[in-house]
């Protein structure tokens, strides 16, 4: 584990609990690649540059944290290429923006920068520096997202009545926030001060341009603690000199580090070195989320807010049990049919029909892979891996299961033949098997598993059992189910131990056993089959 630049003394206590840590804060670049040969995780924040030489230099990377919410210094694109995850901090410095955008625009409004350098050279002028009161003002909140809803919080209490424009917020959110939804246009008309709190991608790139400002009320102020680049800073400065804009609060730039801006001349305009997060709170946050979000990834698990995976909205709580489970089923299905159907369908049923199915689909499709491949599986690498492979995941739900609240089912063909795998989860027992090619057995999915066809005859049962006890081999749940038409039988045996080629041999060759399977479900899914 490499950590390239400086954060939280809790953070770096965290990983080095699992990780061996190397800080090589300060070192140059070439010192740098030369000390990611061996690593498995990088911590930066904004100065690292992590394009695709610096990943190639690390094949044995499998994420990349960045300390902060922004990934701009971050080349998503090669580490999704090389399979490698890409998490930050997403909620680290909310509270921080949220209160550096209230300083801004109080100082905006209040002239304070002006005011205090003209006192600090000796000036004692009162009526040159007049501001405005917030309280009454409309104010347009551009993104409600999390910084976004705070700030509108904070405004309301100064009386400012707020209107919003979100195209992933509804109505009903916004108005239990407080905020009157509007499209883009109708905020930029009602706003006496607009505040950015968007994303920067293509479709936000330069959005508040000429145009834009053209359509805003005269003598509007606006804020931008978000990214450099929403707002166009020459068409902003033209707005300034022609008096249709009364003055700004920009934290962000274009370019930066920014040393010289048109912007710094205008005493309309307060500005402040991208500090929207710079406090200490936001900083040891940063630090401590990062490095748990880093030590999830290299677990195994999946890390719901990481930058480069697409589990479309966002995964409820009543999901999450779930996603190792139907990882683990991924895993079952494929050593238990020796082989990866060409297209595995996954269909949630019960309560979860009512949820997002891809994150489960996407958890069963790396579990799948990694019980066939000997390369590394990650959630980022599984979908292009699965491509390569000509192998299609279908996504399905159903509301009705007759015996459980919720139940995840796998389905395809392999070799010819037609195989199923179902379980769910449940609150005293965790994840539970509970059908295998029609078997119904309820089998705690434990560590270690044994999967058995055997003819439903009498001594079946007492062979296998006397059997694993004289190979040391610990039975800790067993169930024992028949197939639909009642001709013969499965048994599912969660064990406390590895069971080897020889063992397996021994078994096979007992009276009445047809078939067996063993699985192993270590911390993250892998598996042998003989």
């Amino acid at each position: 584990m490499v950590i390239a630049e400086a954060i939280a003394d809790a953070g770096v206590a965290r990983l080095a609990e699992d990780f061996v840590v190397d800080v090589a804060v300060g070192v140059d670049r070439a010192t740098l690649l030369e000390r990611l040969g061996e690593a498995s995780g990088l911590i930066v924040r904004s100065a690292t540059q992590v394009d695709r030489e610096l990943i190639e230099a690390a094949p044995k990377l499998e994420v990349v944290g960045r300390a902060g919410i922004g990934v701009d210094n971050i080349d998503v694109d090669a580490a999704t290429d090389h399979g490698v995850l890409v998490v930050n901090a997403p909620n680290a410095n909310t509270i921080s923006a949220a209160e550096h955008t209230m300083a801004l625009l109080l100082a905006q409004a209040r002239r304070v920068p002006e005011a205090d350098s003209t006192l600090r050279q000796g000036t004692w002028d009162r009526s040159r520096f007049q501001g405005i009161e917030l309280h009454g003002k409309t104010l347009g909140v551009l993104g409600l997202g999390k910084i976004g809803t705070l700030v509108a919080q904070r405004a309301s209490a100064f009386g400012m009545r707020i209107v919003g424009y979100d195209p992933y917020v509804s109505v009903e959110r916004a108005r239990r926030l407080g905020v009157e939804l509007a499209d883009l246009d109708a905020v930029f008309a009602a706003a006496d001060v607009i505040t950015i709190h968007l994303p920067r991608t293509r479709e936000t790139e330069n959005l508040i341009d000429a145009a834009a400002l053209a359509k805003m009320r005269d003598g509007v102020r606006i804020v931008n603690v978000a990214r450099g680049g929403i707002l166009d800073e020459h068409a902003l400065v033209d707005a300034i000199a022609s008096g249709k804009v009364a003055g700004a609060a920009i934290d962000v730039f274009e370019e930066e580090p920014a040393t010289s801006s048109p912007l710094f001349g205008l005493p309309e305009v307060v500005v402040t070195p991208h500090l929207g997060g710079a406090t200490r709170e936001a900083q040891d946050k940063a630090g401590i989320a990062v490095a748990e979000a880093v030590a999830t990834a290299l677990a195994g698990e999946l890390v719901l807010s990481a930058v480069n995976l697409d589990l479309g909205p966002t995964v409820s709580d009543d999901v999450r049990p779930y996603l190792r489970l139907a990882e683990q089923l991924g895993t079952i299905f494929c050593v238990f049919s020796r082989g990866l159907p060409s297209e595995l369908t996954v269909c949630a049923l019960g309560r979860l029909s009512d949820e997002p199915v891809r994150p489960l689909a996407l958890a069963a499709l790396r579990g799948a892979l990694d019980a066939v491949s000997d390369a590394t599986v990650s959630y980022v690498n599984a979908p292009v891996i699965a491509e390569r492979r000509g192998m299609v995941v279908v996504e399905e739900s159903q509301p009705d299961t007759p015996d459980y609240q919720s139940v995840i089912r796998l389905s395809g063909v392999v070799d010819g033949v037609a195989r199923t795998v179902a379980g769910t989860f449940m609150e005293r027992k965790g994840p539970i098997l509970i059908d295998v090619d029609g078997y119904e057995i309820e089998v705690p999915i434990a560590e270690h598993l044994l999967l058995i066809r055997n003819e439903d005859t009498p001594g079946t049962i007492g062979r296998l059992g006397t059997y694993l006890g004289e190979q040391k081999v610990n039975i800790t749940d067993m169930v024992v189910g028949r197939d639909p038409q009642g001709n013969a039988a499965m048994m599912g045996l969660a064990i406390d131990q590895d069971v080897n080629e020889s063992q397996l041999a021994g078994l096979l060759a007992l009276e009445g056993i047809n078939a067996a399977r063993y699985i192993a479900l270590p911390n993250g899914p892998t598996a042998a089959t003989t």
